[in-house]
């Protein structure tokens, strides 16, 4: 475990390669799964806010849901995620002429659009937060669909915390990051 100011962070995310591979999974983390992309309630009026600037980019299916849902859905346990296209797929995610599921959110800010980038949960995967009250714990969530992503890292050597950089930063603060960049240093040199 590494701590950096009030996270706790697993040493999977310093051990562990891993870079995207949306050629091979073809984006399958925004289809699979029982609920959708889980949100902060800071996001939650972001949802409201950019939905009207964001729908041009996004399915019929994808423009129904969220209609009849809402921006974003609670669920059995008062936590909040993206509303789902029949509680299987991300509403807000569309697929390219490669069949590759893209965020229409992030195209939408892509194009200059919107301010906000996506959600950081959506930033931040593989790795997910756990709040706390004193602290938060940060995880590596294995999973099958990721596999392609663990082999690409590995043939690429970028560590989990490398490939998150901008996430992390964005979650935490650049501060923050360099901190955690000489925690992993220091940990790895005692190896």
């Amino acid at each position: 475990m590494i701590l950096v100011g009030n996270a706790v962070i697993t040493d999977d995310i310093k051990d562990k390669n891993f870079v995207c591979n949306i050629e091979k999974c073809k984006g399958a983390c925004c289809v699979e799964g029982d609920l959708g992309a889980p949100l902060t309630e800071e996001e939650l009026p972001i949802m409201k806010e950019i939905y009207p600037k964001v729908k041009p980019y996004l399915s019929a299916e994808g423009i129904k849901a969220i209609e009849e849902q809402g921006e974003y859905i609670e669920d059995w346990e008062g936590d909040f995620s993206t509303t789902t296209i029949n509680e299987k797929e991300c509403a807000y995610a569309v697929y390219d002429e490669k069949g590759i599921l893209k965020c229409g959110i992030e195209q939408a800010h892509n194009d200059g659009k919107i301010d906000f980038l996506k959600p950081i949960s959506c930033h931040l995967y593989p790795v997910r937060i756990t709040k706390y009250d004193d602290y938060d714990a940060l995880n590596y969530d294995r999973w099958e669909i990721c596999n392609p992503a663990c082999d690409f890292g590995e043939k690429l050597g970028v560590p989990l915390y490398k490939f998150l950089k901008d996430a992390l930063i964005r979650n935490y603060s650049k501060e923050w990051y360099e901190e955690l960049v000489k925690e992993i240093e220091v940990d790895n040199s005692k190896d």
